[in-house]
C-alpha cells in the first residue's frame, strides 16, 4: 500500500463480539481512528473521478463507513456467525467495495487512483467477477434487499446484513422485501443510512409525511433509530440488532458528509466531491501528499474529429427540457395548470426536467425514487383526452416499468416519457446503468394504443421532435443520452436539423447517399456512423447513411429503397439482443429484400470511463469501417 498517498496500512485490524454490548476505551480509539482513515481515502480517491471527469459518488460511501468498520470487526471476531459480505441497496457507494477489497489484499491501493476509469475495472457500480473482491453486484439503486432475503434463506444459521439508504428504500420492491423478511422471520439486519439526502433534494420536503422508520415498523419490522455519528450507540443497535430474532432496521440519522466543509447536509453530497473541497479537505486533514497527487490528475480527452458534423456540441437530455419549456410557453397558466404534469423521479437535474421545474413550477410534481409508481402517475393524469403526463428518468430503469407501460396503454392514455442516459455513451456507471433495452417499451399488440419510440440525433432534432410530438395523443417515448452530441451537416456543411426542417414521425431520414450500401444509424450512433460514412467515401466506397428517428415504425419508402442496395448495416448502442438490429433483418426479408446484413450493437459488459465505451463494444467509426469492407468482402 506504499504507493497510495494515504496509509491505509494503518488500518487497525480489531476485533468485536456481539455478545459484549458496550465498546472499551481501547476499541473506541482504534474505530474513531478507521473510521476516520477510511473517510478521508474516501475523499481522496472519489476525487480523482472528479478530477478525471468520470465522475463518481462520494457521500454515500463516506457516511457509512462507521457502519462498515463495525461489521468488519465482527466480521473477523467471529466470521462463522456471518454471511462476510457489505451488501449494499445504494449501488453507487461502490467506493466502500473497493476500499474493502483493498483492505482484504484483493488488489494494491493505488488502483483506487483509477476509480471509473476506462478499462480500470472499476466501474461506479460493482460488478461480481469484474473487479477483484467484489463480492456481490448491486445493480441499480433499491434492488439488493429483496435479494439478500434470498441469501438468508440459503442461509439460515447466520446473520446476513444489508446496507441501506432513505433513498433506496423508496424503491417499491424494498416494501415487498420486507413483507417477506418479516412473513419468514428471517435473519436480515438492514443498516440504513437516512441522510435526507437524495440527488434532487431531501426526501423530508419533497415526500412530506413519510419516515424510513415508521414504514418499517410498520411493515413489521423491529427498528433501532439513533445518531450514525454517536460510535457507542452506533455499535450498541448493531450488536442488538444481531441478538434480536427475525429482520431489524438500524436506522441512523446523520446530515450528509458530516465533517466536509462546503459539503455536509447538501445534495451536493450525493455525488462525486468537488476537487476544490477535496483539496481542502485534505490539506485540513495533513494529507499533502494525497492534494498534490488529485492536483496532477488529469482528465482524458477525446481528441477524435468526427467528419460531417459541427464544432457545437450540446446535451439532448437539457435540450428536452428547453423544448417542453418552448411548446408550454405558448399556453396560458391555466391552461398549463389544466393539460400537462410533469413527474420527476429525483433525477429532473438529469433529465432536464428541471428546466420545466424552473419555468413553470405549477405543473411539476417533485417526487421520489419511486419510478413504478410516478410513471402510473403520470399516466393517469393523461388518460382523458387532450391532458398530457409528462415523466422522466434514466433509460436503465426503463426495464422496471413494462407492467406499468401495459396498463397505461390499455387506458389509452396519453405520455410523453423522457429516457436520459440511453445507450453506453459517457456511462461510467457501467453495465448496470446502460440503457440498451428500450425496445421493451413497445409492448404492446398491433391493434393497441399508439406507442412510438423517438431517438433523436443532435439537438436541434431533439427540439423538431418534442415540438411535433407534444400533443399526440398515446404513449411517447424520447431517449437522448448523457453525453452531449454535435449537430449534423448536410453535404453542403449547413445544420441538417436547422432551417425550415420539420420532423415527420416514422419517416427515416437519408443522410447520405451511397450505391455501395447504408448503414441504418439513430442518436448518438449516427454522428459516429457519418463520420465512418464520410472517411469510406474518401477510399472509394461510397456508402450511404440512413437516420432512423422513430425507432419501431417502419418507413416502407426508405426501407424498400436500402434494401435494393448491395449491403445494409444497422449500427446502434442499444442491446444486440433486443435492438432495431434484432429486427430489421426480418422486415427486410418479409419483403423479399435480400441485401447483405449486419448488425453491430452493444454485445459485452462494459469498460467503464466516457466516450470509451464505444470503441470497447466496437461500434466506433473504425469498427463500423471494419465491419462495412468486411461485408463487401
Amino acid at each position: 500500500m506504499s504507493k497510495f498517498p494515504i496509509d491505509l496500512g494503518a488500518y487497525q485490524r480489531i476485533t468485536l463480539d456481539a455478545s459484549v454490548p458496550t465498546l472499551t476505551a481501547e476499541l473506541r480509539a482504534s474505530l474513531k481512528a478507521n473510521i476516520q482513515l477510511l473517510r478521508d481515502a474516501i475523499v481522496f480517491f472519489t476525487a480523482t473521478g472528479a478530477a478525471r471527469g468520470v465522475g463518481g459518488h462520494t457521500g454515500g460511501p463516506y457516511d457509512t463507513v462507521p457502519e462498515v468498520v463495525i461489521l468488519d470487526a465482527l466480521f473477523r471476531g467471529s466470521a462463522e456467525k456471518y454471511v462476510p459480505i457489505f451488501f449494499d441497496e445504494a449501488g453507487h457507494r461502490v467506493a466502500t467495495q473497493y476500499i474493502m477489497s483493498v483492505l482484504n489484499g484483493d488488489m494494491p491501493a493505488e488502483k483506487l487512483t483509477e476509480y471509473r476509469a476506462a478499462h480500470s475495472h472499476l466501474p461506479g457500480h460493482p460488478e461480481l467477477g469484474f473487479t477483484p473482491g467484489v463480492k456481490f453486484s448491486s445493480g441499480r439503486l433499491g434492488h439488493m434487499w429483496p435479494y439478500v432475503n434470498g441469501v438468508a434463506l440459503a442461509h439460515t444459521s447466520k446473520t446476513v446484513f444489508c446496507l441501506g439508504s432513505d433513498g433506496s428504500q423508496q424503491e417499491g420492491d424494498d416494501a415487498e422485501a420486507a413483507r417477506l423478511a418479516v412473513a419468514q422471520n428471517l435473519n436480515v439486519k438492514l443498516i440504513i443510512d437516512d441522510n435526507d439526502v437524495t440527488i434532487a433534494g431531501h426526501p423530508s420536503q419533497y415526500l412530506k409525511g413519510t419516515s424510513t422508520a415508521k414504514t418499517l415498523a410498520g411493515h413489521g419490522l423491529t427498528v433501532l433509530e439513533g445518531d450514525g455519528e454517536d460510535l457507542d450507540d452506533l455499535y450498541k443497535r448493531i450488536v442488538t440488532a444481531i441478538n434480536t430474532d427475525g429482520p431489524v432496521a438500524v436506522i441512523n440519522h446523520r446530515p450528509m458528509c458530516p465533517g466536509i466543509v462546503g459539503l455536509e447536509g447538501s445534495t451536493h453530497g450525493h455525488d462525486v466531491v468537488s476537487v476544490k473541497v477535496a483539496l481542502e479537505y485534505l490539506e485540513t486533514r495533513g494529507h499533502q501528499a494525497a492534494a498534490d497527487f488529485l492536483r496532477e490528475v488529469k482528465a482524458p480527452k477525446n481528441e477524435d474529429v468526427f467528419l460531417g458534423s459541427s464544432d457545437k456540441w450540446d446535451a439532448n437530455r437539457n435540450v428536452f427540457g428547453d423544448a417542453v419549456v418552448g411548446v408550454l410557453s405558448k399556453l396560458s397558466e391555466a391552461e398549463r395548470k389544466e393539460k400537462v404534469r410533469v413527474v420527476d423521479s429525483d433525477l429532473e437535474g438529469s433529465c432536464g426536467l428541471h428546466k420545466i421545474h424552473t419555468a413553470y413550477p405549477e405543473t411539476f410534481i417533485s417526487s421520489g425514487i419511486m419510478e413504478r409508481g410516478n410513471f402510473s402517475a403520470a399516466a393517469g393524469f393523461g388518460m382523458e383526452a387532450g391532458k398530457q403526463g409528462i415523466f422522466g428518468t434514466f433509460a436503465a430503469f426503463l426495464e422496471m416499468l413494462m407492467s406499468e407501460i401495459t396498463m397505461a396503454r390499455l387506458n389509452n392514455s396519453n405520455v410523453l416519457s423522457h429516457f436520459s442516459h440511453s445507450g453506453i455513451d459517457d456511462m461510467a456507471d457501467n453495465t448496470c446503468h446502460f440503457g440498451i433495452n428500450n425496445f421493451f417499451a413497445d409492448n404492446g399488440l398491433d391493434d393497441a394504443y399508439a406507442t412510438n419510440l423517438y431517438f433523436p440525433a443532435d439537438p436541434l432534432q431533439m427540439k423538431a421532435v418534442v415540438e411535433k410530438i407534444f400533443f399526440d395523443p398515446g404513449l411517447r417515448f424520447v431517449f437522448s443520452t448523457r453525453s452531449k452530441v454535435p449537430t449534423i451537416l448536410d453535404t453542403n456543411g449547413n445544420d441538417f436539423f436547422g432551417g425550415d426542417y420539420k420532423f415527420v414521425p416514422g419517416k427515416d431520414e437519408v443522410i447520405r447517399e451511397g450505391i455501395d450500401g447504408y448503414i441504418v444509424a439513430f442518436g448518438e450512433s449516427l454522428y459516429r456512423a457519418l463520420d465512418a460514412v464520410e472517411r469510406l467515401k474518401k477510399e472509394g466506397i461510397d456508402i450511404g447513411l440512413i437516420n432512423k428517428p422513430t425507432l419501431n415504425v417502419i418507413d416502407e419508402e426508405t426501407l424498400a429503397k436500402i434494401g435494393k442496395s448491395p449491403l445494409v448495416l444497422v449500427v446502434e448502442s442499444f442491446n444486440r439482443k433486443t435492438g432495431l438490429g434484432s429486427r430489421f433483418g426480418s422486415w427486410l426479408l418479409e419483403r423479399g429484400l435480400t441485401p447483405k446484413f449486419a448488425h453491430i450493437a452493444t454485445h459485452k459488459e462494459g469498460c467503464g470511463g466516457l466516450w470509451e465505451q464505444f470503441p470497447h463494444q466496437g461500434i466506433d467509426p473504425n469498427g463500423i469501417i471494419a465491419k462495412i469492407k468486411e461485408l463487401r468482402g
